[in-house]
């Protein structure tokens, strides 16, 4: 099970990560509550992901749960909120290391793929957090809607709206999945953005980093909650179109 509770390892801290359901099944339109934002929390400190209906974007930072709406201003969740997709776990900054000016996400993302790769982590998931000062991040959310059988893509071309953060400080919350869990998650990097004021957030497609600090973990233990509900088992998820996951994760409109 994971919790808080950390456990000594020949890699600093063997993390676990807490996950909601699986990216297929978001995809597919199952967006219903799984679990709620307080047993989210006992899970993990920090982490992403998204509430039920898909009714705005999750940011998890220092064990407090806030939700970005779709105009970009950010809420703290209430503990009974429901979540039916979400990966969190319990940041040790087992790594630490500044950062210079990244001129946008593919950079960064580069950047901290070389960082894992160094510690051969490819395999391994990742939890990374960057607290520093951006001179503009290009961020989305979105209004929820209760589906059946409704693919994310074709919600988020209704519902989703696109803004710009200039000159913010804030925070970048950041995980890795390796390729070949695909499906469970999205494979490579997925960043949400919150402002140091806890005032305005959503999930990253750009951005233009001025100067930060990293903390990274990398995890070698997954439990994934899915769904206890007769409809889950009515989704195809090997259906799940990969190309519209890649088009939903860019975070642009198809």
């Amino acid at each position: 099970m994971c919790n808080k509770e950390k456990f000594a390892s020949t890699e600093g801290t063997d993390q676990c990560m807490y996950q909601v359901s699986t990216l297929q099944a978001l995809a597919m339109g199952y967006n219903k509550a799984v679990i709620n934002v307080e047993e989210l929390l006992r899970h993990g400190d920090t982490g992403l992901g998204t509430f039920e209906g898909v009714d705005g974007e999750m940011i998890v930072a220092d064990g407090v749960c806030y939700r970005a709406t779709a105009d970009g201003s950010v809420t703290r969740s209430s503990p009974e909120t429901g979540v039916p997709f979400a990966s969190v776990s319990s940041l040790s900054a087992w790594r630490k290391f500044p950062l210079e000016a990244v001129k946008d996400i593919e950079t960064l993302k580069s950047i901290l793929t070389l960082r894992i790769e160094e510690k051969f982590g490819l395999n391994s998931m990742h939890m990374v957090r960057i607290d520093g000062f951006f001179e503009r991040v290009c961020a989305r959310s979105e209004t929820g809607q209760l589906t059946h059988h409704i693919t994310l893509k074709e919600m988020l071309q209704d519902k989703q709206q696109d803004f710009i953060f200039d000159e913010v400080e804030g925070t970048l919350i950041c995980v890795y999945y390796p390729d070949y869990m695909d499906g469970i998650n999205a494979p490579g990097w997925h960043l949400h953005f919150l402002s140091a004021d806890r005032m305005q957030g959503g999930h990253v497609f750009d951005l233009n980093l001025r100067s930060g600090n990293v903390q990274m973990d990398k995890i070698s233990r997954i439990e994934i909650q899915l769904p206890n509900s007769p409809a889950f088992d009515t989704y195809a998820l090997k259906n799940a179109s990969q190309d519209e996951i890649r088009q939903v994760e860019q975070g642009k409109k198809a």
